[in-house]
């Protein structure tokens, strides 16, 4: 059975991916990784690649994503298959350093909780009731945080390596999902980068926002399982 790493995002641990994860576990031999404390990208993926063996799937939400294309750029004779969800290759945006810092402030100053009251409902695009069942455990998965590793997070983000020079030399199965009401990594980012990556497909997640992998865990399962046969 082959193995596949599910690589968590930003103030992520192993909640946002967990659901999911349950339902492949026929599929492959299931890990997940999440950074708390890193601060650099380029760590994160060197942190994985010490534990994952020798060949195996990479998944990655969000921040995520941006570590498995590090991952692939350091040790692409590894990586099998590639799956970026709610993610984006982009540089630094106009206003980003001043809108990830206010949140780090907002952490150091008031608390996690905080955080989560402010971070967490934009990135939800579920019904009503679903955002209700999954946010008790998503602002606990927050709250679980510390304020100096939302900084270090938050460090390597802003200094992200420019990932767009991998696209083009991705030749594994590669799989792009994001919700189709995901704000924050839109599907229109995600078929921009499709557009780059040969053969890639691109799923859309319905009644999913950023954070698609807890949001809709079945319906990302099934495409990491149809993604996964590819291989």
């Amino acid at each position: 059975m082959r193995s596949l790493l599910l690589l968590s995002g930003l103030l992520c641990d192993e909640t946002v991916w967990v659901d999911a994860a349950q339902d492949l576990e026929s599929a492959a031999d299931v890990r997940i990784a999440s950074f708390e404390d890193f601060d650099s990208i380029p760590a994160m993926a060197e942190h994985v690649l010490r534990r994952a063996p020798q060949q195996f799937l990479v998944a990655g939400h969000s921040m995520g994503g941006r570590v498995a294309l590090e991952i692939f750029r350091r040790a692409r004779e590894r990586v099998l298959g590639l799956a970026l969800l709610n993610t984006g290759v982009h540089p630094l945006r106009a206003g980003e350093i001043e809108s990830r810092g206010r949140l780090v402030k907002l952490a150091r100053e008031r608390g996690m909780s905080a955080v989560a009251s402010d971070w967490l409902p934009p990135m939800m695009g579920a019904t009503t009731v679903r955002v209700a069942q999954v946010m008790p455990k998503l602002r606990a998965m927050v709250e679980r945080q510390s304020a100096e590793s939302f900084a270090a997070q938050t460090k390597a983000l802003l200094e992200r390596p420019d990932a767009v020079d991998i696209l083009p030399t991705i030749h594994v199965p590669t799989l792009l999902a994001s919700g189709t009401a995901d704000s924050w990594s839109p599907l229109m980012q995600h078929e921009e980068i499709r557009r780059q990556i040969p053969g890639a497909t691109l799923v859309s997640i319905d009644d999913a926002g950023h954070m698609a992998p807890a949001e809709q865990p079945k319906a990302v399962a099934a495409a990491l399982r149809a993604w996964i046969q590819q291989v």
